[in-house]
């Protein structure tokens, strides 16, 4: 069992920085690929960054490349979403996820809500 709680979110104005942060606890963590999605109401969630524990491997949407930066600390069991350059269609609830390639399982947080005005 995983349990994932994000934190962060705000409003912020277009071009600004936001730097959110997802809690991670539970047994094996290390094995669990991390990432972040971000839902709103008119669409699908979709995914935004990937990483894992080491750090040695991201993948990021076309969106968000350039911009945001995902990373893990493992002292303080926490993955970080650095966003910079923010936009308007950045605004959503973004969501933490962990995924074992071993099991097929998949854990998901609460969400935290990101709104940039324009």
């Amino acid at each position: 069992q995983v349990q994932l709680v994000e934190s962060g979110g705000g409003l912020i104005q277009a071009g600004g920085s936001l730097r959110l942060s997802c809690a991670a606890s539970g047994r094996s963590l290390s094995t669990y690929a991390m990432a972040w999605f971000r839902q709103t109401p008119a669409k699908e969630r979709e995914f935004v960054a990937v990483t894992s524990w080491r750090n040695d491997v991201t993948y990021y949407s076309d969106s968000v490349k350039g911009r945001f930066s995902i990373s893990c600390d493992n002292a303080k069991k926490t993955v970080d979403l650095q966003m910079n350059s923010l936009k308007p269609e950045d605004t959503a609830v973004y969501y933490c996820h962990a995924y074992s390639p071993r099991t097929g399982t998949n854990y998901w947080g609460q969400g935290t809500q990101v709104t940039v005005s324009s």
